[in-house]
């Protein structure tokens, strides 16, 4: 009875949450390094809008005329992040998180209303690994190269090996090329931040020159309303060096930053970022930036450089003198959680930017994302407007056929993107091929298939806990940390929240 009366209570002030907001007119979302930014607008409810899935039946994601796109793998559980490895095959992570506990009346309702937009298909906790032998496009291997795992997300390869960020932990395959299952269990290489996880996310990538992993970390809170001290070690940057496991705070400030990339040639690390929430349609954007290292973005105490949060109190100005404003907004509430490099293979329009996945809002009216963008470079830069590249998802304000999620860049020519409420992996290519500059060969299979991997124990974990890190005070900027022991999850943080559950999911994720 109680979970019916809050299921009627939610539709209630979603209907209110959303039609105050329609009133309002909302003007569209702004893009590009200069956006106009409008006052905070505060109420006793955010809006609460989110399209329910709907099915594709025939039809299929909208890309540009020139171009395809298909299908490669569907039935999976919870698709998030993939990786290319050298041979062509792609390894998809696919997990949920746990989501972290309600706060306030209206976080429960918030929880409910995102879970309606949501794919009921329980996370698979494993990497995927998907095969083209013949390179003909067409995936015909479909098999379980991990499991056990702790809502997998960021994947790397370095040096021969593969990278995994759980939840949880940072853990390493040893990988022989053509293997379609690992070997054994992963390496534990180094402990995150895990403790309530309202961003359970961990977003990775590695350095050009394969030393470092770098780890996105998000927030405890929309605007630190558990307080400070939940925050150590939140909202920044690892970097983590891969042969020792020591890290260091690498950029600090970013409320939650879900996608990271190296630019090519530069070696430059750039991000994806999801702002805060609960103080307007229009505030705040979404950014992509370079990320600067021991660099500063704002939060919690400003945004977009130095536009004061008033909620956050006490206020610390010499932090806000020194916050660095974004290189793009995204426009707000979008949710970006991919990011990747082009390559001259796309074709002329598209070999000199990035592809953005942006898996949709749930707190504006009418939505914003639900597709993958297009940003254009010039001489290393984000220049001009966002370009649709992959559209069709959003069949109307009120139902959504996918969410992006993971966007990579196929260097033969081709865009993989996740889509975690469809569960399906779309690829992308031109009809023209155009040269690549990297060609992986035809895939030779091992000559003997590895024995499926034991399950993943985490040393430390205890029964009905997750191997979670602690929270250690933050270091200097060049002062590593080593790993550390694991920390018992909070019992109401030790399993994936259900729809309907009154669990808080993170914003857009």
């Amino acid at each position: 009875m109680r979970l019916l009366h809050l299921l009627g209570t939610a539709a209630a002030i979603g209907a209110l949450a959303t039609g105050a907001s329609a009133q309002d007119q909302t003007p569209p979302p702004e893009y590009g390094p200069n956006p106009t930014l409008g006052e905070p607008q505060r109420g006793l409810l955010p809006t609460m809008k989110i399209p329910r899935p709907a099915l594709w039946g025939d039809d299929r994601p909208v890309v540009p005329e020139g171009f395809t796109i298909q299908p490669i793998a569907t039935d999976l559980m919870i698709p998030r992040q993939t990786l290319i490895l050298p041979n062509g095959d792609i390894l998809v992570a696919e997990g949920k998180g746990q989501g972290a506990p309600a706060l306030r009346p209206k976080d429960l309702i918030a929880g409910i209303i995102k879970a309606w937009g949501k794919s009921s298909v329980s996370g698979g906790n494993r990497l995927t690994l998907l095969r083209d032998a013949d390179g003909d496009g067409t995936y015909e291997t479909k098999e379980i190269f991990a499991e056990n795992l702790n809502s997998p997300y960021g994947l790397a390869f370095v040096n021969g090996a593969i990278y995994v960020a759980n939840q949880d932990t940072v853990v390493r395959f040893d990988y022989t090329e053509g293997q379609s299952q690992a070997s054994g269990p992963p390496e534990v290489l180094a402990q995150l931040p895990s403790v309530i996880n309202h961003h359970w996310t961990k977003a990775m990538t590695a350095s050009e020159d394969g030393r470092f992993l770098y780890v996105g970390i998000g927030s405890n809170s929309n605007i630190t309303e558990r307080g400070m001290e939940a925050e150590e070690d939140r909202a920044m940057i690892w970097q983590i060096d891969v042969e020792t496991g020591m890290h260091r705070q690498y950029a600090t400030g970013l409320r939650n930053p879900t996608a990271l990339t190296i630019q090519p040639d530069t070696g430059q690390l750039w991000a994806v970022v999801n702002e805060r929430d609960e103080i307007g349609d229009n505030l705040v954007p979404d950014y992509l930036t370079s990320v600067q290292e021991g660099g500063f973005y704002g939060w919690p105490y400003s945004y977009w450089g130095q536009n004061v949060d008033v909620r956050v109190q006490p206020q610390d100005p010499e932090k806000v003198a020194a916050a660095i404003a974004p290189d793009y907004a995204l426009g707000s509430h979008v949710a970006a959680l991919g990011v990747d490099f082009s390559v001259p293979a796309m074709g002329e329009q598209f070999a000199d930017g990035v592809f953005v996945g942006e898996h949709g809002s749930w707190n504006r009216n009418p939505p914003s994302g639900y597709k993958v963008i297009f940003i254009p470079f010039q001489d290393g830069r984000p220049a001009g407007e966002p370009v649709d590249f992959v559209t069709g998802f959003l069949q109307d304000a009120d139902n959504t056929r996918g969410r992006p999620v993971g966007v990579t860049v196929d260097p033969r020519g081709a865009v993989i993107v996740a889509d975690d409420l469809s569960n399906t992996i779309w690829r992308i290519t031109p009809d023209e091929p155009v040269a690549a500059t990297t060609a992986p060969e035809p895939v030779t299979p091992a000559a003997a298939e590895p024995a499926t991997p034991e399950p993943v124990t985490p040393a430390t974990a205890e029964p009905g806990t997750s191997a979670a890190a602690p929270e250690p005070l933050a270091p200097a900027a060049d002062e590593p940390v080593g790993p550390t022991a694991g920390e018992p999850a909070t019992p109401d943080a030790s399993a994936p929240a259900a729809p309907g559950s009154a669990a808080e999911p993170a914003a857009g994720q």
